[in-house]
C-alpha cells in the first residue's frame, strides 16, 4: 500500500553489501528522480531513464526500491520537505500567533510546491502520503485549523475547503506554466496569444460580455502572474472569511444554549 508501511525507511539491499552498486544510495536515487520529474514530467519518467541519469543499469536501482511506484512515493515525500512551516507547533509563541496569517502562509507554500513540481498533483491522489515530511505538513495544517476555534467536525471541513481549493488552483496553474515552457513562450505571451485567438460563438456573445469586461480589468492589473496572485489572495480571503463566519456561528449557538429559552 505504501513504501512507508514496509517497516523501514531505508530499505536494505537484497544481497550482501559488498555486491551493492557502487556510488548509489536511496537519497541519491530519490534526488535524481525529483530532478527528472521536474525536467520531463511524470509521463516521460521511467526507471530506464532514471538509470541513465545516474549512470547505472536499471537493475541497479531495484537494489534500493522494489517498484517504480515506491520511488515515486519517495520523491513525493521528498518535495513535501521543502516548505518551512510558519510556526513551531509547541513553541512559546504558538498561542499568540494569528491563525489567519499561519493559514495563508501554509496555503501559499502548498501552492508554490505544486506549481514548482506539477507532477505532485497527480501523485498526491495516488498515494497515501504518510511519509515523514507529508505527516509534518499535515500536522502543521491541523494545528493551525485547530486554533481557529472551530469544533472538531467542522475542522475537517475547513481543512478540506482550504487545501482542496489550493490543490485545484495550483494544479491548473502548474499545468499552465508547464505548457508555456513547452511552447517556448512566457506566460504573458501565451495568455495574450490564446485570448486573441478566442472569440465567443455568435449565439453566446451577449453572455460573454461580462467575462470580457473581467478579462479587460485583469489585463489592466499587470502580468499574468500578478493577476493570478491577486485571484489566489481573493479566493483565500473568502476561505478565511468563511471560517470566521463559522466560528462566530458556533459561538452564538453555544451562547444561546447556555442562556436557555
Amino acid at each position: 500500500m505504501s513504501v512507508w508501511l514496509e517497516g523501514s525507511e531505508a530499505k536494505a539491499p537484497r544481497s550482501r553489501r559488498s555486491e551493492q552498486p557502487s556510488g548509489l544510495d536511496r537519497d541519491r536515487i530519490t534526488d535524481a528522480t525529483v530532478r527528472l520529474l521536474d525536467a520531463e514530467g511524470l509521463a516521460k519518467f521511467s526507471m530506464r531513464r532514471l538509470a541513465g541519469e545516474l549512470g547505472v543499469t536499471a537493475m541497479s536501482v531495484y537494489w534500493y526500491v522494489d517498484t517504480k511506484d515506491d520511488l515515486l512515493e519517495l520523491a513525493l515525500d521528498r518535495v513535501f520537505g521543502e516548505p518551512r512551516f510558519p510556526v513551531v507547533a509547541d513553541g512559546p509563541d504558538a498561542d499568540r500567533a494569528d491563525w489567519r496569517d499561519q493559514l495563508r502562509e501554509l496555503a501559499a507554500q502548498y501552492r508554490a510546491l505544486i506549481v514548482r513540481h506539477p507532477w505532485t498533483s497527480t501523485l498526491t491522489g495516488n498515494f497515501l502520503n504518510v511519509g515523514p515530511n507529508s505527516l509534518l505538513f499535515s500536522r502543521a495544517v491541523q494545528q493551525v485549523i485547530a486554533r481557529t476555534g472551530l469544533s472538531l467536525p467542522r475542522q475537517r471541513g475547513a481543512i478540506a475547503s482550504v487545501f482542496q481549493f489550493v490543490y485545484g488552483y495550483s494544479t491548473i496553474e502548474g499545468h499552465f506554466v508547464q505548457r508555456c515552457t513547452e511552447a517556448g513562450m512566457t506566460q504573458d505571451e501565451y495568455f495574450h496569444e490564446a485570448m486573441s485567438a478566442f472569440s465567443a460563438p455568435p449565439e453566446m456573445a451577449e453572455d460573454f460580455k461580462h467575462a470580457e469586461r473581467m478579462m479587460e480589468a485583469m489585463e489592466e492589473g499587470g502580468t499574468v502572474e500578478q493577476m493570478r496572485d491577486l485571484d489566489f489572495q481573493v479566493a483565500l480571503d473568502l476561505q478565511v472569511a468563511g471560517i470566521e463566519a463559522l466560528v462566530a456561528q458556533e459561538r452564538a449557538q453555544g451562547a444561546a444554549q447556555v442562556d436557555g429559552p
